[in-house]
């Protein structure tokens, strides 16, 4: 069950206690949804030969009075209405809080009949009168994982089954709270069997968090696995639930699947860039996709994401396979995934706050030689031809998600155009900043007319200082442009947006634009001698939990919400409060020398949370003080920044993923 983290760290206490591409390689046998991969499901059973997609309540409901029949009902609808049931989604999934705290005299789960006054049974049936598929949730302990104590199935196995197929449910969570330190696998193992025993076909997804290795031993106990402790709508959680789950790729295929979490995508807490980050990396991952948030409070940006069909064939690909890591350098990372007819998805995606080129070729993807390929973007819906390079510049936190292929009619495609910036988007007001623009032809063929637009907010002064067309570029050639960019004065400082678009025509005539959105930051320099950097304007800040916080712990989720910073029983007045993955950045305009703390995790956490503490100059880092646990008093870091425009502080999570990982940067001060 999500959970937030504070509750998870109270269950860790209890526990102890279809479409084809349009390019695809001639030939090729078309993908057919559901259709067997290469290697045999564990179970053998034909269940989930692709990644379950669908939706569970919890990340927008939680156990609030909301979730209840008029919205499971209202969601089953909304997956008709809205074309959610064509592009490949069936499970509406309840999650815990469906059920009285209470058996019945025989034993038997009772619905809470004030959520559910016509039973599980009625929803189930609704649910397949559309079409559609029903889930539920219970845990393999005593009680479930929410406070109020709901029946878990740990010793009802075989009886809670039954009623689940009585019911018509097709798919059943199974979490791991209140397990009274029973073996997990033989819990797992004990459900799976009782399924079976059944003859209802259920989909069984097993929710231990990762605590046991599930990816190492249930294939042959469950269709999908839980590979971490929970998700929470932060970049910062979704970002450490990636890179836990990334090194997992060689467990995944038809039948058995790692399961990174449900999605967050719309429940407000990421911009959409990040989303569709999150909805982009989810797809190369071959991840169950299960909606989090409230479908009947969605915004079409919202709606747009979930449903982008090209992108869900990524992730619904029969072949089964999940992406690997090509490259990861510098927050640059390339994943790529194999499909079934032969072609690659590639997901070129930005950790980082600040726009960033990253590259690849068809040859790093393991793609065949040929004289030219073609590259689909996913998101812009657009095809090219390209030489061989795969590379953009990525906008911050963002994703650019093609698919590639070696396919003979690479010539009726205009030619893959990258958009690059040489220099600083970092702007002081009234001040002009040089910026270089380049337009570089990938393809195999040349681009023709042209020309570079560089658009920005109103009343800002953009002047191109160079050419800004060029009658031709062949392959590898670039068009440089130079631009002056001036805020006006009086700015106040922020992010603000810009646009850079080129247009240019095929051999064939055909014209193409591409655009590339970026944001400019107008800073200030710092003030001279020694700040606290919990009093000083950051560029960006991001956390896994919740906000960073000004000179006091993280707290909790809600902003302001944190107590006196303090490690190892020491209080520190001043300083900043976050929650691993994070990263706080500041502009120092080669003005500064020092960076100063006290670092470790808050005592908020008990004996919990495991981090690691870093300081970055620019793109260099100038010191770090490997793990730190609760048990150790704060640490003395000091970092030498000088002739840095930039400084970055950076959590990590010590390697074991984000829970309870609340860590303090107490007394932090720059020196300037």
């Amino acid at each position: 069950m999500t959970r937030h983290l504070h509750t998870r760290t109270t269950r860790r206490r209890m526990v102890a206690a279809l479409t084809v591409l349009a390019f695809a390689v001639p030939g090729a046998a078309p993908a057919v949804a559901g259709e067997e991969g290469t290697g045999s499901p564990a179970l053998a059973d034909g269940l989930a030969l692709t990644p379950p997609m669908g939706f569970n309540n919890w990340n927008s409901t939680h156990c609030r009075a909301e979730f209840n029949e008029s919205m499971v009902k209202g969601i089953a609808d909304i997956f008709v209405d809205k074309g959610l049931k064509d592009a490949g989604y069936q499970y509406v999934n309840l999650d815990d809080c469906w059920a009285l705290p209470n058996r019945d005299a025989d034993g038997k789960l009772v619905p809470d009949p004030v959520r559910f006054p016509n039973g599980i049974k009625a929803i189930a049936d609704y649910a397949h009168s559309k079409g559609l598929k029903l889930g539920i949730y219970t845990s393999a302990g005593t009680k479930t994982c929410d406070s109020a104590g709901f029946p878990g199935a740990l010793g009802h196995e075989y009886s809670d089954a039954r009623q689940f197929a009585d019911w018509g449910v097709d798919y059943l969570k199974y979490d791991n709270c209140n397990n009274q330190g029973v073996d997990a696998r033989l819990r797992y193992t004990t459900m799976r069997d009782a399924l079976e025993a059944t003859g209802r076909p259920i989909v069984y997804s097993i929710c231990e968090w990762g605590q046991n290795k599930p990816w190492e031993w249930a294939a042959d106990v469950g269709h999908l696995w839980r590979t971490t402790g929970d998700i929470s709508d932060t970049w910062g959680s979704m970002l450490s639930i990636l890179k836990q789950n990334l090194p997992l790729a060689p467990h995944a295929g038809p039948g058995h699947w790692n399961d990174p979490d449900m999605l967050e995508v719309g429940n407000g807490g990421m911009t959409d860039t990040e989303y569709r980050s999150h909805f982009s990396m989810w797809s190369v991952m071959a991840a169950p996709l299960l909606i989090g948030s409230d479908l009947r409070s969605a915004s079409p940006a919202t709606f747009e994401i979930l449903s982008n069909k090209e992108v869900i064939a990524v992730d619904q690909d029969p072949l089964g396979m999940q992406g690997t890591v090509v490259s990861s350098g510098g927050g640059r990372w390339v994943v790529a995934k194999e499909m079934k007819d032969g072609s690659r998805t590639v997901a070129l995606f930005n950790e980082s706050g600040s726009p960033q080129r990253i590259a690849t070729t068809a040859a790093a993807l393991g793609l065949p030689d040929a004289d030219a390929y073609t590259l689909r973007d996913l998101w812009q819906h657009r095809s090219y031809n390209t030489a061989g390079p795969i590379s953009a510049t990525v906008p911050a936190h963002g994703t650019v998600l093609v698919r590639v292929a070696a396919d003979r009619r690479w010539q009726q495609y205009p030619p893959a155009v990258e958009l690059g910036l040489d220099g600083s988007t970092l702007v002081q007001a009234g001040t002009p900043a040089a910026l270089t623009t380049t337009v570089t032809d990938l393809g195999r063929t040349p681009a023709r007319q042209v020309s570079v637009r560089l658009s920005g907010p109103a009343g800002w002064a953009v002047k191109a200082t160079s050419p800004t067309s060029a009658g031709a570029l062949s392959t590898g050639r670039s068009l440089r442009t130079s631009w002056s960019l001036t805020a006006p004065q009086g700015t106040p400082t922020g992010s603000y947006d810009l646009t850079l678009k080129a247009s240019y025509r095929s051999p064939t005539g055909v014209r193409a634009d591409i655009t590339l959105p970026f944001s400019a930051t107008v800073v200030v320099p710092p003030p001279s001698g020694t700040s606290g950097l919990g009093d000083l304007p950051w560029l960006s800040a991001a956390n896994g939990y919740g906000p960073v916080e000004r000179n006091t712990s993280n707290g909790e989720s809600a902003a302001g919400d944190g107590h006196p910073i303090t490690i190892g029983g020491v209080v520190y007045a001043k300083g900043l409060g976050v929650h691993a993955e994070s990263s706080v950045e500041y502009y120092t305009g080669a003005a500064c020398e020092t960076v100063t703390a006290q670092v470790g995790v808050d005592d908020e956490k008990g004996a919990n949370g495991t981090v690691a503490f870093e300081v970055w100059a620019d793109d260099t880092k100038v010191a770090s003080t490997g793990v730190l646990t609760n048990a150790m008093p704060a640490q003395p870091l000091t970092a030498d920044v000088t002739g840095a425009r930039l400084v970055r502080l950076v959590v990590t999570d010590g390697g074991d993923g984000i829970d309870s990982d609340h860590a303090d940067w107490g007394d932090a001060q720059l020196s300037c």
